[in-house]
């Protein structure tokens, strides 16, 4: 190992590398292509940074001047990105390198010149890092090393396009190294075709993953779920804990309601700014906030030193981000504890979750208020502060204390105080209890009310109540059962509240303008009306059945669809009489002579000699009918029984016996088929259409 990497680690305290650290650092590994898989929380960002060493500083043991990047870092989220180029920087701090980071959410013209000044170790995002290198201002020529960190989830996020990019862009002559929690197809296919000879180096074992986490599912009643969260945090009482839920929403209602009970709470999601997050982080890591409410944005990478407990507030959506969850804890050899909260619609999904992901859990309940409580005197007792000698200042207090209270007295004092400091436990209910229902009690004796308004005024009894409080000087308890009618609304006063009602309203009854209350006497019919066009009811029993042949009364008849029957072949054949010529709208006489197609739909010589409709003249509306006093063509209504509507010339109705398929001005629908529409024509009855005609 370089000399100037070793006396870093020693300086962190690392005795022994982990291992993937070893394995990745073997000699005959140097100047391999790697595809590594390690579990999370198990020493990668150092493995990658000294398996690329040798690669960057050959035999020496310090860099040259920052020029053109030597070593490219691309990690899936920002917040891991800025802690890859923490754990580099001191690891490489020794050797002179300059680690810059480029991720989305911060100033590109920041980086652009950090960029231009010079660096050894790029480390970013891939959608910032494509942006960089498509406007040239990240230099890849110079590139030595590429390394994917948490390449599935890359991947799983979208960013295969980004990450082929920057690895054709990236020289041929360089190391590649691929580091992912699992190694699925796509990843397989990735190594593939931009790695040589990559070899596959795992530390993976059959024993399971994260043994230093201890895993708990928390049965709870459904009712009880935040209750249980924070019961968790009050027993363990942990340095750093993270409440993991799977919206924003529940995030944000989460912070609030921790916030309320006195922890120290931020909040990580994707809808905060980058500055936000990163001060979020910088609060857990100070010590000024001890819980951390967050999306699964902080399920991958992201690693406090004190994090002692990681909650499941929602349950993930599979397995492997349950690991990557839990995996925040236990890290680098601590130990952790993961906790599940399961209500009872969720034990399935717990189960399932668990055996996915290989894991065993011991299933127990939530701490509760009595456990919390003892819990408090354990760690008061436990406190070093006991064995410290007080200073003299101290002792001349504790001296004046003890002569004006009793021991007794000053010791439930302190215990007092210490539980102030911390939120009140909450009081559980059994796992597989189930939320009562608050049975209403009977109103009791009451008068009821009609209300001048009611459905067809849109009456709501949410806009009825406030005016009957308001006006009526009553209390809510007072308002029983608002029956919202078609025309009226029944309200049901309490019997000890109906007189001072009344007197409320005065001899009018008006509660606003336009609405009046009346007094009623009994209890009112809250059956619909009927509609008055109705008509008679019929008896009630089952409906007679009618004869087919029995010819049913007009009232019941359906009325009939006018659709022009089907015509034989040697009607539809038979030459039909030119029409007479239609009469100018204008009214100052006859418009051109018509001239109809012949039978096989092509033009006649005066057909052809018109110009086609366009530009801005208008269709034709139709022609005046001696029967329909000069209404448009199609606009009458057809008598029962027609095949067609009426549109002849004087009056007559064309016969059915005369329409012509072929002819495109006297189109009509077949049986059974709808018609098709035509523009500035409207649908006459049965299907017909009006033909389009111009003006002379």
């Amino acid at each position: 190992m370089i000399q100037t990497l070793s006396d870093a680690l020693a300086e962190r305290g690392y005795d022994t590398l982990t291992p993937v650290q070893e394995a990745v650092t073997k000699p005959e590994l140097q100047e391999a292509d790697l595809l590594v898989s390690a579990q999370t929380g198990s020493g990668k960002t150092v493995g990658f940074g000294l398996a690329i060493a040798a690669t960057l500083l050959g035999d020496a043991e310090t860099l040259g001047p920052a020029a053109a990047p030597l070593a490219l870092i691309v990690a899936p989220t920002r917040e891991l990105a800025f802690q890859v180029s923490r754990e580099l920087g001191w690891l490489y701090a020794k050797t002179g390198a300059r680690v810059v980071s480029c991720v989305g959410g911060m100033d590109m013209r920041d980086e652009r010149r950090a960029l231009e000044r010079g660096a050894h170790i790029v480390v970013g995002t891939p959608g910032r890092l494509s942006d960089h290198i498509r406007r040239g201002s990240l230099d890849m020529t110079g590139l030595r090393a590429v390394v994917l960190d948490e390449a599935d989830e890359m991947l799983d996020l979208g960013f295969r396009e980004d990450l082929e990019f920057m690895l054709g862009e990236a020289p041929v002559e360089r190391r590649t190294l691929l580091f992912s929690a699992t190694v699925p197809p796509m990843i397989a296919t990735l190594a593939q075709q931009y790695q040589r000879d990559a070899v596959r180096v795992t530390t993976l074992t059959d024993k399971g993953q994260h043994a230093d986490i201890s895993y708990q599912a928390l049965r709870v009643a459904q009712q009880d779920v935040e209750n249980a969260i924070i019961n968790v945090l009050r027993f363990h009482e942990a340095q750093n804990a993270i409440v993991f839920a799977n919206t924003r929403a529940t995030v944000n209602r989460l912070t609030a309601r921790f916030a309320n009970r006195g922890f120290a709470v931020v909040c990580l999601s994707g809808e905060l700014s980058q500055t936000e997050r990163s001060h979020a982080l910088q609060a857990m890591r100070d010590g000024r906030a001890r819980v951390c409410v967050a999306t699964d944005v902080a399920a991958r990478g992201i690693d406090l030193p004190n994090l002692e407990l990681v909650i499941h507030a929602e349950l993930p959506s599979n397995a492997e981000t349950l690991l990557h969850r839990s995996g925040r804890t236990g890290r680098a050899g601590r130990k952790g504890i993961s906790a599940l909260v399961v209500p009872p619609k969720s034990v399935k999904k717990a189960e399932r979750l668990l055996k996915f992901a290989k894991l065993q859990a011991e299933w127990t309940t939530a701490p509760g208020a009595d456990e919390i409580l003892r819990r408090d005197e354990e760690r008061l007792l436990a406190d070093p502060a006991w064995s410290e000698a007080p200073s003299e200042t101290e002792a001349a207090f504790a001296e004046r204390l003890l002569a004006e209270q009793s021991p007794e007295a000053v010791a439930a004092a302190y215990l007092r105080l210490f539980r102030s400091r911390h939120s009140a436990p909450e009081d559980l209910s059994s796992p597989d209890a189930r939320p009562e229902r608050k049975e209403r009690a009977p109103f009791g004796p009451s008068t009821w009310f009609s209300l001048s308004v009611g459905r067809n005024d849109r009456a709501e009894a949410r806009w009825l109540l406030p005016l009957l409080l308001r006006a009526g000087q009553i209390d809510k308890a007072a308002i029983g059962a608002i029956r919202v009618q078609d025309r009226e609304t029944f309200v049901e006063i309490a019997e000890a509240s109906a007189g001072r009602f009344a007197d409320a309203l005065g001899e009018g009854g008006t509660l606003e303008d336009g609405v009046t209350a009346q007094r009623l006497e009994g209890v009112p019919s809250f059956g619909r009306p009927a509609a008055p066009s109705a008509g008679p009811r019929r008896p009630a029993g089952p409906r007679p059945k009618r004869d087919r042949d029995e010819a049913a009364p007009a009232t019941e008849r359906p009325k009939p669809q006018h659709k022009p029957a089907p015509q034989p072949a040697e009607t539809r054949a038979e030459p039909k009489p030119p029409r007479a010529a239609p009469a100018d709208r204008s009214g100052k006489g006859p418009a051109k002579e018509y001239a109809p197609r012949d039978k096989a739909g092509s033009q006649t010589p005066r057909d052809k000699d018109r110009k086609p409709h366009g530009g801005d003249r208008k269709p034709y509306a139709g022609k005046p009918s001696g029967k329909s006093g000069g209404k448009p063509f199609g606009g009458g209504k057809p008598k029962a029984g027609a095949g067609a509507p009426s549109g002849g010339g004087k009056g007559g109705g064309k016969p059915a016996s005369r329409v012509k398929a072929s002819n495109p001005s006297e189109r009509f629908t077949p049986p059974g088929k709808a018609a098709k529409p035509r523009t500035g024509s409207k649908r006459g009855a049965g299907g017909m259409q009006p033909p389009k005609r111009r003006k002379p």
